[in-house]
């Protein structure tokens, strides 16, 4: 009988595990939502209508990420949508030179491209980021080819 309570007890414990990491996955969607709704409402209050248009933040900011990526096939497709949304090309040029200008970056750090470049789409002008400012950026051995 008290293995039987053990092991109702663990398999509560795990039960309520789960539904922890459920509420913690949803949790974090809902978080991830709400910061891309006001990347977009911040570049759409900060840039001209041509730069901070929805459609031209999207594509614009895959656009500058393949580009470092060095997939340039995909980003030549993307900048096809991108004429047609008759967005800024001068914008992009702009944005992708920001994203050189501040070096390499850890590749593993995935989400460290995506705020580099959405930071130059948002003030291209202005190379460096909190990253670079606080000297967390490292010169590895990773260059764009």
């Amino acid at each position: 009988m008290l293995h039987l309570t053990s092991a109702a007890a663990q398999y509560r414990e795990q039960g309520a595990a789960r539904l922890e990491k459920k509420t913690d996955a949803k949790a974090a969607a809902r978080r991830a939502k709400r910061k891309s709704i006001e990347e977009f409402e911040e570049a759409e209050e900060s840039l001209a209508p041509t730069a901070g248009a929805p459609e031209c933040v999207w594509t614009g900011r895959r656009i500058v990420s393949l580009l470092w990526r060095n997939d340039i096939n995909t980003a030549r497709r993307y900048m096809d949508l991108y004429d047609q949304f008759t967005c800024s090309a001068n914008h992009l040029k702009l944005a992708f030179r920001c994203v050189i200008e501040q070096g390499p970056f850890d590749p593993k750090a995935a989400e460290e491209l995506s705020s580099r470049v959405h930071n130059c789409w948002i003030n291209p002008d202005e190379p460096t980021t909190a990253g670079r400012a606080t000297g967390s950026t490292t010169r590895s051995s990773t260059t764009p080819n």
